[in-house]
């Protein structure tokens, strides 16, 4: 994958063997407190690319593809592995003891929000603090969609139960991961159209031509089940904090903002006209915020 010549990160990313699957991370910083990056749905590390560089000055940081993502694994679900929030949290763990080799701050985007909390609740000694940038909210989860329009509580199963015929479900991923239609969900997502280049399309696209892709999307696609973010913030074990773009189409900020009721979410950040992955999108807006808040927490 290559990288914009403005933004300094090595090509060169590693491997880590977790349950006898081949896993990519990227590491970068030599000095400071351990951070993972975890990426959301459809992601990899290269999502954090405009943000490695910068928290690498004063961290040592981490960024991985989880499992059925990016150009790690991706074997076939339920006979080789389940896709769940539990699993991937259970990556973040291990990555964390075999790699990392100490506690780490956590930093998650969308559903990488659930599964570093997961990672932090089932794990409570190996996690300094985690943060959350637009968490995934899980609309469609089992227990809230009769919170939903009629429209979306009755047209989201019966979607997903199309979905588990397989050559609907194949025909409709491979309509997804067409480029065009990643950059129109991409138009969507993100505030600033200037946001969506070349290189973000290509590097969420590229891995969707590896085999297992089409089975890993289908298998999450089906996924209603699982904790939900107010299950796990008021088990954290460690701070939090909350960075919420405002133009976010998918998880609304109004409901974003109930999450900061929990007592461990030391600030909630509003990022104004920004959308899903403020990261991305606005990095001189995030890392600053990131990196005060994860020094803080070192000397606290």
């Amino acid at each position: 994958m290559s990288t914009s010549s403005s933004i300094t990160v090595t090509n060169s990313t590693k491997t880590w063997i977790w349950q006898g699957f081949s896993i990519c991370y990227q590491t970068q910083g030599t000095t400071g407190p351990a951070v993972i990056l975890v990426h959301g749905f459809g992601a990899s590390w290269g999502h954090w690319r405009k943000n490695i560089p910068v928290l690498a000055e004063n961290c040592r940081v981490y960024a991985l593809d989880l499992i059925g993502f990016g150009a790690s694994a991706k074997p076939k679900p339920g006979e080789q592995i389940a896709y769940t929030m539990e699993t991937w949290g259970q990556q973040i763990i291990d990555f964390c003891h075999e790699v990392v080799g100490e506690p780490a701050f956590l930093v998650g985007n969308s559903i990488g929000c659930i599964v570093a909390m997961q990672a932090a609740v089932s794990k409570p000694d190996m996690t300094l603090g985690v943060a959350l940038l637009n968490c995934s909210l899980r609309l469609l989860h089992e227990r809230k969609r009769s919170t939903l329009p009629w429209y979306r509580r009755t047209g989201a199963p019966l979607l997903q139960k199309l979905l588990t015929i397989k050559p609907i479900g194949k025909f409709f991923f491979h309509q997804i991961a067409q480029a065009k239609t990643v950059r129109k969900i991409l138009l969507k997502a993100y505030s600033n159209p200037e946001a969506v280049t070349d290189e973000l399309v290509d590097m969420l696209t590229a891995p969707t031509y590896d085999p297992g892709a089409a089975d890993v999307f289908l298998a999450f696609t089906a996924y209603s089940c699982g904790p939900l973010p107010e299950d796990l913030l008021p088990l954290l074990p460690c701070p939090a904090i909350i960075l919420w773009g405002t133009a976010d189409p998918w998880e609304p900020v109004y409901l974003g903002r109930e999450l900061s009721n929990f007592p461990q979410v030391q600030k909630f950040i509003p990022l104004s006209g920004v959308g899903h992955c403020p990261q991305d999108e606005v990095p001189e807006l995030v890392n600053p915020i990131l990196k005060d808040w994860i020094l803080k927490g070192v000397r606290s």
